[in-house]
C-alpha cells in the first residue's frame, strides 16, 4: 500500500458508473481498490516505473 494518496477524478457515464459499483460490490471490493489495481497493471504492462527506488519513466502510451 502506498504511503501517501492523491485524488484522481474520472468523469464517466452514470450507467457505467452504477454497473461498475455494483460489480465491485458483488466481488466485495471497493471501486477504489479495483481502479488502483487496474492502474498498477497498466503501468507494469507498459514498463512505467514508479516508486522511490528509481526515477519515473514516462513511456509513450500504446493501446
Amino acid at each position: 500500500m502506498e504511503n501517501k494518496t492523491a485524488r484522481f477524478t474520472v468523469l464517466m457515464d452514470p450507467r457505467k458508473k452504477q454497473a461498475f459499483e455494483q460489480l465491485c460490490a458483488s466481488q466485495d471490493l471497493t471501486p477504489s481498490q479495483v481502479v488502483r489495481q487496474l492502474i498498477r497493471e497498466y503501468l507494469d504492462r507498459h514498463g512505467a516505473s514508479y516508486g522511490e527506488d528509481k526515477p519515473a519513466n514516462n513511456p509513450q502510451v500504446k493501446f
